[in-house]
């Protein structure tokens, strides 16, 4: 199950093929039926990595569906994690994109560019749900440039930061107020290597798009045609990372280390901060008791006021011959009951209004876990999905290199920047 709405290759071939679907005449269309109708006829639901843990809710869920709606038929069909987005390239190529699909915003992106999806604003009979899911869930669906949302908002998630508590009282620091916006994070930092003799670094990465984001820098100009990270508060909060691991407070391999090493880093007890979910506590519990002992859990600091989140979705193929029938599915699996069964069996949250409200998200057990859960449903409330949906994965490269680069001081912050932000403009003309 894809824990953040990544992890699929870059959306890159997916968009060079459904682009040229629509060139040869055979996508972009609206031959299917009336999404207004009575839903009825076969379908087919594609989902994302979910049948060897949720075969039975699933194959209940269709039959549910089917019960209710007698005249309908659902096929569900899973696809594994890797090459997800090539699956969807092939199925968009040769016209056999299923009538509902998981995806992410970014892999709706290009099938929605090549006129693929149907747009749920402007078809009443999916815009009519609208207001059943929370206003965060419903834009973050929204592709820019195309004026609309384009997937039903499904299930959600975020991570809170841990922090070490022990280090942070070694340091002089009250393990009891960690930072909470990037002024505080630097002079926490600053802290932490100067009062240890530069033994102990708070973060074991470089700043990455999420971060820019949450620093409140405009990553993107209003049609997603052109990056805007290069706009002098970006370069302000390089120019503090450059600091930051200039003094210490970023460990020695932060320029190279990958998300799993900087999570092994947090581990060993040798950096005070790391990104999270859920799914770590089992480890620290059993490889790193003292760690557990002293496991601080904080949201990741923020200058916007509105935290990160992902976001999952069900598209409906606008090429669907039984749209009525799609889009009443794809609005059953993601109606408010539904979401919080599916929640309650694994560590996301639901997107539909007044869910979050629920004791099961808003009163802490007592138990890790459930400190975890009720911090980071609080976090969703007015949260957003900062990484831009054209952001592939060889762009992401371009702006960490060009960062290790101006922390290494071979580039301004400004050059590195203006340099990373060209290559990406061009790697998106191309796409």
């Amino acid at each position: 199950m894809p824990r953040s709405r990544r992890t699929a290759a870059a959306a890159v071939p997916l968009l060079a093929s459904a682009l040229l679907l629509t060139a040869c005449g055979s996508g972009g269309g609206s031959d299917g039926g009336d999404a207004d109708g009575k839903a009825e006829g076969g379908i087919t639901f594609q989902t994302w990595n979910l049948r060897s843990k949720f075969k039975d809710y699933f194959e209940g869920l269709v039959g549910e569906f089917e019960k209710q709606n007698p005249g309908v038929r659902v096929k569900w069909i899973d696809q594994p994690a890797d090459n997800y987005a090539e699956k969807l390239s092939a199925d968009a190529g040769g016209g056999t994109l299923p009538d509902v699909v998981n995806v992410s915003p970014d892999l709706s992106y290009p099938l929605a560019k090549a006129g693929l999806l149907l747009n749920l604003d402007r078809e009443q009979a999916a815009a009519k749900f609208k207001d059943e899911y929370t206003p965060e869930a419903w834009q973050g669906n929204v592709l820019p440039g195309l004026d609309g949302s384009y997937a039903f908002p499904w299930y959600l998630n975020t991570g809170p930061l841990f922090y070490n508590k022990a280090l942070f009282r070694q340091a002089g620091l009250d393990p009891e107020k960690p930072p909470k916006s990037y002024d505080e994070l630097f002079a926490t930092a600053d802290a932490l290597a100067k009062r240890s003799g530069g033994k102990t670094a708070t973060l074991a990465g470089t700043p990455s798009i999420e971060d820019f984001g949450r620093y409140g820098v405009r990553l993107m100009n209003s049609d997603a045609t052109k990056f805007t990270y290069n706009e002098p508060k970006g370069v302000e909060l390089l120019t503090q990372y450059k600091e930051l691991y200039a003094h210490g407070g970023l460990d020695a391999q932060a320029l190279t280390n990958t998300a799993e090493q900087a999570g092994q880093k947090f581990l060993e007890q040798k950096v005070a901060m790391n990104p999270g979910s859920a799914h770590d506590l089992d480890t620290f519990k059993q490889s790193a008791p003292g760690l557990y002992k002293e496991l601080g859990i904080t949201d990741a600091p923020n200058n916007t006021g509105k935290p990160n989140m992902y976001v999952m979705g069900l598209a409906v193929s606008k090429q669907s011959k039984h749209k009525a029938a799609a889009v009443a599915f794809a609005h059953f699996v993601t109606d408010r009951k539904n979401q919080e069964d599916f929640a309650h069996k694994v560590a996301v949250f639901p997107s539909t209004k007044g869910s979050l409200d629920d004791p099961y998200w808003t009163k802490d057990d007592g138990t890790d876990e459930g400190r975890v859960r009720v911090a980071s449903a609080k976090m969703l409330k007015g949260a957003v999905n900062y990484t831009p949906v054209v952001l592939s994965e060889e762009m992401k490269v371009v702006l960490k290199n060009e960062v290790a680069k101006a922390l290494q001081g071979k580039k301004s912050p400004q050059r590195a920047l203006d340099d990373a932000v060209a290559q990406s403009d061009k790697l998106l003309k191309q796409s």
